[in-house]
């Protein structure tokens, strides 16, 4: 260091000689020594809930969920796509690290025929990284050699939609439904602006709407925010039912719920200044889904 930034050298201390000590050294020394004490106590007690601390605000990180519809003529192409999906790309997107993977047929709603493929992805690396992976995987280019090769003139598919999601906070894991659900409901909610969106997602996310949906009746599959696509500002999510009557049931159960009266009545979350349109769409699993 510089001289101008050495510290000045301690001065001689003379050292008087020891004198008995007083009532009142001892008194202070006792005040002293307590107030150590408790202060020692206080800081293991906060070392301690600072040690706690992490483990109690621990989140787990949200998925991305890659949402594929792959639009079909009628003829040939469902059953072609079923196969490449079922014997070559779930295998290898699953040894890629990606699922489990589901896939759905639309059977009420617009696109019909159209195939959906949920892809979830524990990161968003794994969506980027996924293509790469399936080029260098010699069992996926041989099981999918013929489909890759289909010309111009016999298409695999009309047309292919991608979007990526990002599961809710609250939210963060897709839930396996109970092996008794038959039909799924693929909601899409937009909103005219990034703020009202945010404003749906909250409603959902951490003012209680979920956990009214799952006392109605309506199992949740995913919450995601819809991070592109056309439409944008969207959130995306998923029900399933064991069959189209008690779907009805438990949306008008939801429906008459004080809990959600309330909220959806609540200034700043009205569905007419926060929801622009909605698009839902019944869907039914395929054999080979893994949801």
């Amino acid at each position: 260091p510089e001289p101008s930034m050495m510290p000045p050298a301690s001065p001689r201390v003379r050292i008087p000689p020891m004198n008995p000590p007083t009532r009142r050294d001892i008194l202070a020394s006792m005040t002293l020594t307590a107030g150590a004490v408790l202060a020692g106590s206080a800081a293991t007690a906060l070392a301690a809930d600072s040690a706690d601390q992490p483990a109690k605000e621990k989140t787990v990180p949200p998925e991305f969920y890659e949402l594929r519809a792959l639009h079909m003529r009628r003829g040939v192409m469902p059953k072609r796509l079923d196969d490449y999906f079922k014997d070559a790309f779930i295998p290898a997107a699953r040894r890629a690290g990606a699922g489990p993977i589901g896939a759905f047929n639309v059977v009420i709603g617009q696109g019909n025929p159209t195939l959906h493929l949920l892809i979830p992805h524990p990161t968003i690396e794994s969506f980027a990284t996924l293509s790469d992976k399936l080029a260098d995987d010699a069992e996926y280019k041989k099981a999918s050699a013929d489909f890759r090769a289909l010309p111009a003139t016999d298409a695999p598919y009309a047309s292919i939609d991608i979007q990526l999601l990002k599961a809710f906070p609250h939210f963060p894991k897709l839930e396996i439904p109970k092996p008794e659900a038959r039909i799924f409901e693929l909601r899409v909610y937009r909103s005219h602006s990034k703020s009202a969106g945010a404003k749906k997602i909250e409603m959902f996310d951490t003012l209680g709407e979920i956990a009214i949906f799952r006392q109605s009746g309506l199992a949740p599959v995913f919450f995601a925010q819809n991070l592109t696509g056309i439409g944008l500002h969207a959130l995306t999510y998923m029900l399933t039912f064991p069959d189209l009557a008690t779907r009805e049931k438990n949306w008008n159960t939801f429906r008459a719920d004080p809990q959600w009266k309330k909220l959806s009545s609540t200034p700043g979350f009205t569905d007419s200044e926060i929801v622009a349109d909605i698009n839902n769409q019944i869907l039914a699993p395929t054999a080979y889904s893994e949801i």
